[in-house]
Parts: C-alpha cells; sequence; structure tokens
C-alpha cells in the first residue's frame, strides 16, 4: 500500500494567500480598461493560474501517480480547446456601431 504525502498547513496556507491575491488581482483589473479584448485574456490568464493551484494542491495531484497527471493533462487540452474556439469566435466578431441619439 502507498503511503500518503502529508502536506503541511504553511503550504496550504501559502496557497490560499496566493489565491486570495490573484482574485484581488483580477478584480483590479477588471477596473482597468486594457483595450480590445485585453481584458478577458488577462482574466482567463489569471483564472487558469488558480485553477492550476486548487488542481495541483488542494485536489492533491502534485503528489498523485502519473495516470492522474494524463487525465488532468486531457482536461486541460479540452479546455484549452474549448477557450481557443471561443477566443476565435470572440476576436473575428466585427462590431456594429450605432449612432447615438
Amino acid at each position: 500500500m502507498k503511503s500518503q504525502h502529508v502536506v503541511s498547513i504553511k503550504l496550504y496556507a501559502a496557497i490560499f494567500a496566493a489565491l486570495i491575491i490573484l482574485t484581488l488581482t483580477t478584480t483590479a483589473v477588471s477596473f482597468i480598461n486594457l483595450g480590445g479584448d485585453l481584458n478577458v485574456v488577462v482574466a482567463l490568464f489569471i483564472a487558469v493560474c488558480k485553477a492550476v493551484l486548487v488542481i495541483l494542491y488542494f485536489m492533491h495531484v502534485r503528489y498523485s501517480s502519473r495516470l492522474t497527471w494524463v487525465f488532468v493533462g486531457a482536461g486541460f487540452f479540452w479546455l484549452s480547446i474549448m477557450i481557443a474556439l471561443t477566443m476565435s469566435d470572440l476576436l473575428t466578431r466585427t462590431r456594429i456601431l450605432f449612432p447615438s441619439g
């Protein structure tokens, strides 16, 4: 039987603090106009960083078998396909500007 890896509370607290900082960063960036669709790209990047932290440490994937890594990698590959298709649709749309008044 394989023994379980013990993760310290200090590491959990550090990961939690990083998640809080990334959440505050997401909120701060939402109030800044980065031009075009860059706000969406930055928000998605921060969201992926937070998801990786949660998956690696709170779901204990970091200390799991290689088969678990394969399935997590397949999930991220599928997520990247979905984001790429969504962003290609979003970035190729033409904007219709209506006259004011």
